[in-house]
């Protein structure tokens, strides 16, 4: 762009614009974006918490942001993907970037960049901490988009490192097994800097990184603990116990979450100091659209994004432990280059109809394609087949009775659809 006059000059052009920047999407790697950092000058005086795993980081970033607002820091956190604006991606004490400062971020990154190409979230990833830095934060959490050792979010030196879970996800990015998925997930490790773990098999490949680079790592079940109570449940870690109460956030593995979350805050209260009851009650605080989420109650509608076999066991938990009286619908939809049977034969047991959707994004699975492969698993499955998730969810809205629930899942795009269409037809229930 040479020519300041054209520059994009509103959020919905720069997001268009940043999106034609480079020709791939994912371009691993971290030189480019090094390079564009140093031109910028982006030298972050708060501490940071870099946060990876295959699920569960988007619950801990949220957790990590919640307790520090609960403290009264000022808190800047990352995330990826988003769900309706751009906008989530970026916030401060909860607060979503404003149009107007986004724009202000994307202008000094391209600015600075030259003639160095950068993917879509290498730019917003910069936009970012530009923005942070402008800022007046206290600590800054930040949401690895893809891996770890290669993910633009690693160029930033982290006061403590968290892997929440490892699992077969972006095998053409990351490898296809776990040793070699968490090898690149240690990469956000540092030496010396706290390095902490919630996979209960945790790799081999993860704790020899950690040792190879002198990092000290913590690791669930072996250096801090969780155990349910009969009214919340308990941390331990190097003889200390915190009682802490229920999560606002469903599932049991959300508790491992929390955990990572807790030893984290522990081991930087030197500089961060936070009472125990900040963090008691920004966990009862914490929600998270998009995991295991209720959008609406008549008919009952909950959204979760579980697009990989891990995500889709939780989700089954999930449905097998808060039971219905009725049937339980599905509204269901995919990319194709996910592991669709994977996540379908996690949750089939649990789904007495499917209404299968054509995904919108240019990746998305065709519903014919997801019904043959829902066949394999389930060859007298109930099926209807739709254009798209709006329609899928109309449908299913009508069938449902008042003691059935409707489950939407598969992705992002897929929950994102579902919120924007229960959104309308609220809209236009007010209306009429």
């Amino acid at each position: 762009m040479t020519n300041s006059t054209l520059k994009p000059t509103t959020a919905l052009q720069w997001l268009a614009y940043i999106e034609a920047l480079h020709p791939k999407s994912i371009a691993m790697g971290l030189d480019r974006v090094s390079a564009v950092a140093s031109r910028l000058q982006l030298n972050p005086s708060f501490p940071i918490i870099t946060v990876a795993g295959t699920n569960g980081k988007g619950s801990t970033c949220a957790m990590l942001s919640q307790i520090y607002t609960e403290a009264s820091f000022s808190v800047g956190c990352y995330t990826s993907p988003h769900l309706m604006r751009y906008n989530e991606r970026v916030r401060i004490n909860q607060q979503e970037i404003s149009d107007t400062d986004l724009c202000l971020a994307f202008d000094a990154v391209e600015t600075a960049r030259g003639n160095i190409p950068l993917t879509y979230f290498e730019m917003g990833t910069l936009a970012t901490m530009w923005h942070f830095c402008q800022s007046k934060l206290d600590v800054v959490v930040l949401e690895v988009g893809l891996g770890g050792r290669l993910d633009a979010v690693n160029i930033f030196e982290p006061a403590c490192s968290i892997v929440t879970t490892i699992d077969l996800d972006h095998m053409e990015y990351l490898g296809d097994t776990r040793e070699k998925i968490g090898f690149e997930k240690a990469g956000i490790f540092r030496p010396n800097v706290l390095a902490i773990c919630g996979d209960e098999n945790t790799p081999n490949s993860l704790i020899d990184y950690a040792k190879l680079i002198d990092a000290p790592l913590k690791l669930i079940n072996r250096d801090f603990h969780v155990k349910k109570l009969m009214n919340g449940w308990q941390f331990t870690e190097a003889g200390n116990d915190f009682l802490l109460p229920n999560l606002c956030l469903q599932g049991e593995f959300q508790r491992n979450n929390a955990a990572c979350a807790v030893c984290a805050v522990q081991y930087l209260t030197s500089i961060l100091p936070v009472k125990i009851a900040h963090i008691q009650s920004a966990l009862q605080a914490v929600t998270l659209i998009g995991r295991f989420y209720s959008i609406d109650s008549n008919p009952h509608v909950i959204v979760d994004v579980a697009h990989n076999p891990h995500a889709a066991l939780s989700l089954a938990h999930n449905l097998k432990t808060t039971p219905c009286s009725g049937k339980t619908i599905a509204v269901f939809a995919m990319l194709a280059d996910k592991d669709i049977n994977g996540v379908i034969q996690a949750v089939s047991p649990y789904i007495d109809a499917w209404l299968i959707a054509d995904n919108h994004s240019v990746r998305g699975a065709k519903a014919q394609e997801l019904h043959g492969k829902l066949t394999q698993h389930q060859a007298s499955a109930k099926v209807d087949l739709f254009a798209n998730v709006a329609s899928a969810l109309a449908a299913a809205c009508v069938i449902a009775t008042k003691n059935d629930r409707i489950i939407v899942f598969g992705s992002f795009y897929t929950v994102a659809d579902a919120i924007d269409y229960i959104a309308n037809k609220k809209i236009e229930s007010s209306i009429d």
